[in-house]
């Protein structure tokens, strides 16, 4: 998307309710959510298998000038990885596991959060002049953190699982907008498929309106590096994190990728298929799935449910829930 296009567009309050409101009438099943136990997201998002891919996503999203900006001028999430990683899939994993109202919540949560976040970019970065206005709740950049999350999705749980078939590619875009709407962004703005969301990404990629800056530099080698937290992610992942690059942002973040980090990614590429299937379920499907199934069978999570809630999203449970 050339940045002459990238014209800003701000979700307004009654633009995200609406939106809400047609999420809405959509749900045949409050308690089960927006999808359910027979979407193509739930069976995606409840593999552990997409942190493969977190990273990716993660530096993919502070390519974007303006993501990068906010984290630093309005957190400080990019000096607590962890804290970062669970903020995200906090609300991804709500929106996603969650009941109806738990994902509804989530969403106008995160609409708020964002009204607060706006500013001015601090330097040139790519196509974006020193000083260029940026707000969280603008659709252009909404869909290209929206779109990061997907795509790597399908990344990491391709890499463990392989391939979806073409039509489960197609039916997870589909169901993804709905997702979108809890971010935001209205269908006009959407790929219609999987190969247009594809191609969305690609002239992403190529466009001026993604450019790696010294500070998202900084932040990315802190995120690899596990600064400020207790996970150190070892050669392995970071090779493969950095695969999964485009070369350009391999470049523009200046991200190693030699003969030892290369044999490294296609070892990790090569092994995981025959590991990652045979791993115990506790350990495989991520505790926001095992709580929305406890959930639908009228179950209140167990010790090992919230523990491995806490690995994922800090916190015991899903939040605005009755039980909080």
């Amino acid at each position: 998307m050339p940045l002459s296009e990238n014209h800003p567009a701000y979700v307004s309050p009654g633009d995200s309710e609406s939106l809400l409101a047609s999420v809405t009438t959509k749900i045949s099943d409050p308690k089960a959510g927006l999808f359910g136990p027979g979407s193509i997201t739930w069976r995606i998002n409840r593999e552990s298998a997409l942190f493969l891919a977190a990273g990716r996503a993660a530096l993919l999203q502070l390519a974007h000038p303006w993501v990068t900006a906010a984290l630093s001028e309005h957190s400080n999430l990019l000096d607590r990885p962890i804290a970062r990683f669970h903020n995200t899939f906090r609300i991804v994993f709500t929106m996603v596991f969650g009941s109806l109202d738990q994902a509804l919540a989530a969403a106008r949560h995160l609409y708020g959060l964002h009204t607060r976040i706006r500013g001015e970019l601090k330097e040139n970065v790519a196509g974006w002049p020193r000083g260029a206005h940026y707000e969280a709740n603008e659709i252009h950049a909404l869909r290209w953190v929206y779109a990061t999350l997907v795509e790597s999705a399908v990344i990491g749980y391709e890499c463990a699982l392989g391939p979806l078939r073409a039509e489960e590619r197609e039916q997870y875009c589909a169901e993804s907008r709905t997702l979108a709407g809890l971010f935001g962004l209205p269908s006009s703005v959407l790929p219609e498929n999987w190969s247009t969301f594809l191609e969305y990404n690609r002239a992403m990629h190529a466009s001026e309106a993604l450019g790696v800056s010294g500070e998202a530099r900084m932040y990315a080698a802190k995120l690899l590096a596990g600064a400020g937290s207790w996970i150190h992610p070892p050669f392995w992942y970071r090779s493969l994190t950095t695969a999964w690059m485009p070369p350009r942002f391999r470049e523009e973040f200046s991200l190693a990728f030699g003969p030892a980090e290369q044999r490294a990614a296609e070892q990790a590429a090569r092994h995981l298929p025959k590991i990652y299937p045979r791993l115990p379920a506790g350990v495989r499907f991520t505790g926001p799935w095992r709580e929305a199934q406890a959930r639908l069978t009228l179950r209140q999570p167990g010790p090992l449910i919230r523990l491995s809630n806490r690995f994922w999203i800090g916190e015991p449970r899903l939040p605005f829930g009755k039980e909080g």
